[in-house]
Parts: C-alpha cells; sequence; structure tokens
C-alpha cells in the first residue's frame, strides 16, 4: 500500500502581531518569518515524520520551487511526482497573534496549474487499495478524485479550504472526511448552527458526535473525524464512535495543528491499526506542533511521541 498526497505546495510568510487585523486596520508586525508549507506539503512532512513512505505530487513556481522542493527531500517526501510551473509557487501570507490564533491569505500559484493530463501521469504510478491524500488547495479537484475512485484507491479528503472548489466533486467516493468543526457544520449541510459555540460541551464529545452523526448520514460509506481543538477529536464509522481528548500545551502558533493530525492518522491507516491508536498518536503529535512556531517546523518526529507499548 503506498501513500500520494495530491496537494499544495506553499511558502508562508507568517507576521507576528498583537492581534488579527480589523478591516481597515493598519498595525506593525512584531516579527516576519518564512516556513515551507501549505496543507498539503504540511501533511506529507507528518505522515513521513510519523515513518511513512510518502509520495507527493503537485506544482511549484519556476522562479522559487526550488526551496519547496529541497524541504520535501530533506524530509524523505518523494518528489518523482512535483512539476514546476511558470510563474510563482503558492504562498501565504499568514497572521499570528499573541493567543496563538492565526488568519491566512491563500494566494495559490502553481498550486492552481494542475493539467488532466498531469492527473493522469500521476495517477498510473497507483493503483487499487493505495491511499490518496486530499486537500483543497488545487483545481481540478473534481478529476482528481473521479479518476482515483476508478482506480480503487482510498480517498482520504480535508476539505479546507471549505469553498466553491468542492462544487462539482462527488464526495461520495470520498473513503474519509479529515475536518474541524467549522468545516464538520458545513460538510454536513449546516445553515451555521453547528458551527456557532460549537466548542460548548466538547469534553464528552457531545458537539462532536453530533456533527458526525450528521456527516455520516450524509456520506454512509464513509469515516469521518473531527477535530476540536483543544476540545479534541471524535471519530466515526458505522454505528462505531471514539473521542479522543487533547492533551494540554502552552499553546504557540496553531497553523498546522490539523496537518499534522492527518498527516499522523493517515500514517495509521496504512499501517491498518486500531483507531484509538491511530487517533491518541495523531493528538499527540498535534498537541506538540502547537508547542512550537512555525508549519514544517513545528511537526514532530516519531520519536518524539511517546506511546504506551511502543
Amino acid at each position: 500500500m503506498k501513500i500520494l498526497n495530491f496537494g499544495s505546495l506553499n511558502i508562508d510568510y507568517v507576521y507576528r502581531v498583537a492581534h488579527i487585523l480589523q478591516p481597515g486596520e493598519t498595525l506593525k508586525a512584531g516579527e516576519m518569518e518564512v516556513f515551507p508549507g501549505g496543507k498539503g506539503l504540511n501533511q506529507s512532512i507528518a505522515a513521513a515524520r510519523a515513518g511513512a513512505e510518502v509520495y507527493h505530487a503537485g506544482m511549484v513556481g519556476a522562479e522559487d520551487g526550488g526551496f519547496l522542493l529541497d524541504v520535501c527531500r530533506e524530509n524523505q517526501v518523494n518528489t518523482d511526482y512535483i512539476r514546476r510551473a511558470e510563474g510563482k509557487s503558492g504562498h501565504t501570507i499568514i497572521q499570528v497573534d499573541d493567543n496563538a490564533q492565526n488568519s491566512i491569505l491563500l494566494y495559490g500559484g502553481g498550486n492552481r496549474k494542475i493539467t488532466e493530463d498531469f492527473i493522469g501521469e500521476v495517477l498510473a504510478g497507483f493503483g487499487k487499495g493505495d491511499i490518496l491524500v486530499l486537500q483543497n488547495e488545487i483545481n481540478l479537484l473534481d478529476v482528481v478524485i473521479d479518476r482515483a475512485y476508478e482506480k480503487g484507491m482510498k480517498i482520504v479528503l480535508n476539505p479546507s479550504p471549505f469553498d466553491e472548489g468542492l462544487d462539482g466533486c462527488d464526495l461520495s467516493k470520498v473513503s474519509v472526511f479529515l475536518v474541524n468543526e467549522i468545516e464538520a457544520g458545513l460538510l454536513a449541510g449546516g445553515n451555521g448552527e453547528d458551527r456557532e459555540g460549537s466548542g460548548k460541551g466538547c469534553e464528552n464529545g457531545e458537539d462532536g458526535a453530533n456533527l458526525v452523526d450528521k456527516i455520516l448520514k450524509k456520506y454512509p460509506e464513509a469515516q469521518a473525524v473531527v477535530t476540536m481543538g483543544a476540545q479534541g477529536a471524535f471519530y466515526g464509522q458505522g454505528s462505531f464512535r471514539h473521542f479522543q481528548r487533547s492533551f494540554p500545551v502552552k499553546a504557540v502558533d496553531t497553523t498546522a495543528a490539523g496537518d499534522t493530525f492527518t498527516g499522523y492518522f493517515v500514517y495509521g491507516l496504512m499501517k491498518g491499526e486500531a483507531i484509538e491508536v491511530i487517533m491518541k498518536r495523531a493528538a499527540m503529535a498535534a498537541a506538540v506542533a502547537v508547542s512550537r512556531k512555525g508549519a514544517v517546523p513545528s511537526i514532530p518526529k516519531r520519536k518524539e511521541i511517546k506511546m504506551t507499548g511502543e
């Protein structure tokens, strides 16, 4: 079983601010740092650091993509399916405030230059039972899903950002949904009620259970994971449910927490581990990530995650 992540590769420009800017406001940044990132890249590196062999497919800019290719190789992510496109790579402007909350502005760049021919070239190297990890930061996502499904691949989708890029996608073909509470409400077709105050009562998993139930009612053949930050994460498949508490740490930067969780979850999925083990390790890894600055630099290696019996 192979893992293919067909996803974004970004350069993150991170600004430290006292608070997230409001419309019309000008604010001095305390510092600025540059990191490799993108949900796709973050998740590939997280899975690789967990111990998986990961192939990443995507486009980087001819002008600045060498930096991202080097980062992949340094982290043992296979780059055979990464190509250079004219222009710049995708990049983000990230504000991180004094409470470690963030706001992200995304420019697609090379991530939006995927072609159908390239999709065919990539998927030719994979087949039935292989895992395909997707986000919503590349174009032609619907084509990738359709063709991977035809090949019998197990599709793991983190539908973020949750926008019109998902409109043409047949989400019934997705095997596993990995979403935060806001994305869960949107995925379930909610009108916003699921998203307001969604942290209340999460200590016993009530809100997470409700969101998982709604997702699985709409997509009964899928598995669903709803991550709720400090309130933990909830998993469902069929009639089975599992709640995973979070691990308390001093939060520094939450930018790559969800991507770290996803990468570690995919590793456990590939290994065929029990869901209780997968969820615990993923939650522990995410906790380490939020205690550090940056996206890729914050993702822990497997040896940093101390699991009983390992």
